[in-house]
């Protein structure tokens, strides 16, 4: 799949970790860089779901047509799919699922 991003800070943050750990802290940082290099390596996103240590699923509710990807127990890495084939990962946001 290929991946666009909601915004330029969500690529940098990929694309340059220290500005990630920056944002999220150690744990999360490299696990956001994982779970995005997992994506491009995959073909559908039933690829995605059939990978159980990522607790791929999409979302019901007011997040409807998006999925979620855990990252820790609490975080979690939210993206839509585009494109016309839905071929498309559009990182959106990482999420601390829990509230404080």
């Amino acid at each position: 799949m290929e991946v666009s991003f909601r915004t330029r800070r969500f690529e940098r943050e990929y694309r340059e970790y220290n500005k990630a750990v920056k944002a999220y802290g150690d744990e999360i940082a490299r696990k956001y860089i994982d779970r995005i290099n997992i994506i491009k390596t995959v073909k559908d996103i039933d690829e995605l779901i059939n990978l159980p240590v990522l607790r791929c699923h999409p979302l019901k509710g007011n997040r409807a047509g998006q999925y979620a990807i855990k990252l820790t127990g609490f975080y979690r890495l939210i993206f839509t799919l585009k494109g016309d084939a839905l071929e498309i990962a559009h990182i959106e946001e990482v999420s601390k699922h829990y509230g404080d």
